[in-house]
C-alpha cells in the first residue's frame, strides 16, 4: 500500500480548496508564504504484536426438572460444584463472574393424530459464568478441570494483553519517527532540508489484524524488535498466537530550507 501523504501548495490549496485542519493552522497565510514553504501530511499506522498473557471463558452449568424449584435447585449445586472447581484451580474472586441465570419452560413437541402439539415437560435452569487466566500454559487443563466439575458450556477463549499501555506507547513513539521520515524525504525531494511538526491527530488505537505500515520504506528508521518468544507450552488443544495493538497518527508538517 502506497502511503498517505499530501503535499500541499498554495496553488493546489487555492484550486482544490485546503482541509480544514490545514486552513485553521495558517488562516493569514499568503499564497507566496505557502509556497515558499509547503506543509505535507502522512497518515501513519503502526503495529506491535506479542503473545496474549490473559484469557477469558465463559462456562455455564444446566440442569432439568419436572418442576421450575427443582430444576433451580439442582442447577444450583451444579454452579457450587463448578465453582469450587474454579477456585480450586486458582481463580481469583475478581476473575469470577455471574453472566447471567436462566429459567425457561421445557416443551415437548409430538404429532397427536396428524397435528402437531407441544406440552409441558418441565422446566431448565442454566448458570454461566465468566473467569479469566493468566495462566495461558494451563488452559487445556482448566478445560479439563471445567468439565469434570460438570460444565455443560464452555465458549471462548478470548485472548488479550491486559496492559496494552505499554506497546501503544512503543507505537506512537515508532509512528512519529516514520513520519518524521517520511515527511523528510518528500521536503528533500523538493528541494528542502527539514521539517517541522504543526500537528498530531491520533485516531483510535486498536487491537486487531496486520495493518501495513506507510512509510515503512525509510531505511534510516529502525525496525520493530521481534515479538517476545511464546511461553512452552505443554501441548494441548489451545494456540494463543499473537495479538496485535497499535496506533494511527495523522501528522502535518512544514517544510523548511
Amino acid at each position: 500500500m502506497r502511503p498517505s501523504t499530501a503535499f500541499l501548495l498554495a496553488v493546489t490549496c487555492a484550486a482544490a480548496g485546503a482541509a480544514p485542519a490545514v486552513s485553521q493552522i495558517v488562516p493569514q497565510a499568503s499564497l507566496g508564504d505557502l509556497a515558499a514553504s509547503p506543509l505535507v501530511r502522512v497518515n501513519i499506522s503502526e503495529t506491535l504484536r506479542r503473545p496474549p498473557d490473559e484469557a477469558s471463558l465463559t462456562v455455564g452449568t444446566e440442569a432439568r426438572a419436572p418442576t421450575a424449584t427443582a430444576a433451580v435447585a439442582a442447577n444450583k449445586a451444579k454452579t457450587e460444584r463448578l465453582l469450587a472447581a474454579i477456585r480450586a484451580a486458582g481463580m481469583s474472586e475478581r476473575d469470577i463472574q455471574t453472566q447471567g441465570i436462566q429459567l425457561q419452560a421445557d416443551y415437548r413437541y409430538e404429532q397427536v393424530q396428524g397435528r402437531g402439539r407441544q406440552t409441558l415437560a418441565g422446566y431448565v435452569a442454566s448458570n454461566s459464568i465468566l473467569i479469566k487466566t493468566r495462566d495461558i500454559g494451563s488452559l487445556t487443563g482448566l478445560l479439563d478441570q471445567l468439565t469434570a466439575a460438570g460444565a455443560t458450556s464452555v465458549y471462548g477463549p478470548t485472548f488479550a494483553i491486559a496492559d496494552p499501555a505499554p506497546m501503544r506507547r512503543e507505537a506512537r513513539l515508532r509512528a512519529l519517527a516514520r513520519g518524521e521520515a517520511e515527511a523528510t524525504e518528500y521536503a528533500r525531494a523538493n528541494g528542502f532540508s527539514r521539517v517541522r511538526l504543526l500537528s498530531v491527530e491520533e485516531g483510535t488505537s486498536f487491537r486487531g489484524t496486520d495493518i501495513v505500515v506507510t512509510g515503512a520504506r525509510i531505511s534510516n528508521v529502525a525496525a520493530p524488535p521481534p515479538p517476545p518468544p511464546m511461553p512452552e507450552r505443554g501441548g494441548g488443544i489451545v494456540a494463543p498466537g499473537q495479538i496485535d495493538t497499535g496506533v494511527s497518527l495523522g501528522l502535518l508538517y512544514r517544510m523548511e530550507r
